[in-house]
């Protein structure tokens, strides 16, 4: 038996990343001729046509969508097999730029602190917080993004994941709101207006289905983008808003009562997530540890968020 051409791995990759042949011949540095040749040779091998014309471009046959992922990622344990072994990064000198997409609560809790201490080892790197509009691993996986922060989604085997800290949701009122005096019941709880925060409009969450068990519902007045802006909302009206008690750092307590919500709603775990072609590289496995540092000390701080829970009752 003939053993298989695997450079035409790598023209796979190519092919069903760009989704086009002359995408893929610019990526390979081929002309479109040769790469039109490679793609028959790969059609024959792989009995089936994986590019066809759909209007004025090409689209990805079911058997191609299914193969996308694991040539990808054969292609890069390949190369990083035969790639030497990076030395460890000189911090003083590193000069790199590192995209993390993060929602924006976690860029304002802790995206300061995370900074300073990047800087404090490697006064070089620079980070990028890109945006977070939906849960996706397609931003990894393409190598837009160096790394993700959030609660983990369907990122896919092979994404790599470390826990960074467990979360709760909170209770957030502005100071001298009625709820900020007397006990905190369920009943008490449900009697005020609400603001929501969802990306996508949607008004129900974790809160909503912990009432709805206890035979109750909240009525949400307003919904807004994320928790900062939730925040603001409670701050200056009369209207009750749930955050992560990990966003409630000490500065932002000012004019602000905190509570534990009235219903068990489980815990949040935050985790980092990243590529395993970037699992050995010195410089991402330094920002992982600092990013993980940075985590755990503010996390630790949270205890003074509790001692200002009320009773609940």
């Amino acid at each position: 038996m003939s053993e298989p051409d695997l450079n035409l791995l790598i023209a796979l990759d190519a092919l069903l990343t760009e989704e086009s042949v002359a995408g893929a011949a610019r990526r390979l540095g081929l002309s479109a001729s040769a790469m039109s040749r490679t793609l028959a040779r790969l059609r024959e091998e792989a009995d089936d046509p994986l590019l066809v014309r759909a209007g004025r471009r090409m689209v990805l046959t079911p058997c191609a969508e299914a193969l996308r992922e694991r040539a990808r990622n054969v292609v890069h344990e390949a190369r990083s097999v035969l790639r030497p072994a990076a030395p460890e990064p000189d911090l003083a000198t590193l000069r790199r730029t590192f995209t993390i997409r993060a929602n924006e609560g976690f860029v304002e809790a802790l995206g300061a602190r995370l900074i300073g201490a990047v800087n404090a080892e490697a006064p070089l790197v620079r980070l990028y917080f890109a945006p977070k509009v939906d849960k996706s691993p397609s931003y990894l996986r393409e190598g837009t993004a160096d790394l993700e922060i959030g609660v983990v989604s369907d990122m896919g085997p092979e994404v790599r994941i470390q826990a960074l800290y467990r979360d709760r949701f909170v209770g957030v009122v502005r100071s001298g709101h009625p709820l900020a005096k007397g006990k905190m019941t369920l009943q008490r709880y449900v009697q005020f207006g609400h603001v929501a925060a969802s990306r996508h409009g949607r008004a129900d969450g974790p809160v909503d289905e912990a009432l709805a068990a206890a035979g109750v519902e909240r009525e949400v007045l307003a919904m807004v983008p994320s928790f900062p802006a939730a925040l603001a909302v409670a701050r200056g009206s009369d209207l009750v808003a749930v955050v992560p008690a990990s966003y409630l750092a000490a500065e932002r307590l000012v004019n602000t009562f905190v509570f534990e919500l009235p219903v068990a709603t489980g815990q949040i775990t935050i985790s980092q997530m990243w590529h395993p072609r970037l699992e050995l590289d010195p410089a991402h496995r330094w920002l992982r540890e600092v990013v993980r540092r940075v985590c755990g000390e503010a996390r630790s701080e949270q205890v003074e968020i509790r001692r200002l829970a009320p009773e609940i009752g």
